[in-house]
């Protein structure tokens, strides 16, 4: 038997990993992948412009002090993208995230019925939104674990 396969985790955060790819940010690549308590993908997503929206007209700017000017009020993140691109009721699903959810997006998970959150980065971490975010998870009984980065196993697979 082949001992080098990799995890169904590893397998699903990859798949996140590359739909992170698909982002047009030039910062910020975040990709998340839902699955269902079957190991199957019922959604995947990543941070971009709503459908419609041309990438042209609204800025990829993050300057926080310039809102309008800013992707801030016109991104939508990678884990409602998911959420919004589902094919199936989300109901003890797993989302797989390559940045913790925010504040936001928390709200959204909780309303879906996903149970579990893996992620990869917590760069907000301790951040009010961070903060708000885990508080909202943990009340509403939502497991959330980081997973190590993948780099190695994917330059592993690329190099094959």
């Amino acid at each position: 038997m082949n001992q080098s396969h990799i995890s169904w985790d590893e397998y699903f955060m990859g798949v996140a990993i590359l739909s992170s790819l698909r982002s047009k940010d030039p910062n910020t690549h975040v990709g998340a992948c839902i699955v269902n308590e079957k190991n199957r993908i019922v959604g995947i997503g990543y941070n971009g412009f709503p459908y419609g929206c041309s990438d042209e007209e609204f800025p990829w700017t993050n300057q926080k002090d310039d809102f309008l000017n800013s992707k801030y009020p016109y991104v939508v993140h990678a884990e409602p993208n998911a959420i919004l691109n589902s094919t199936c009721s989300l109901e003890g699903c797993s989302m797989y995230v390559t940045l913790f959810p925010c504040n936001e997006c928390a709200k959204l998970i909780i309303q879906s019925g996903i149970k579990r959150i893996i992620y990869m980065d917590d760069k907000y971490s301790g951040s009010d939104s961070d903060i708000a975010s885990k508080r909202m998870l943990d009340s509403a009984g939502i497991s959330y674990r980081k997973m190590k980065k993948m780099d190695v196993i994917l330059k592993g697979a690329l190099n094959d």
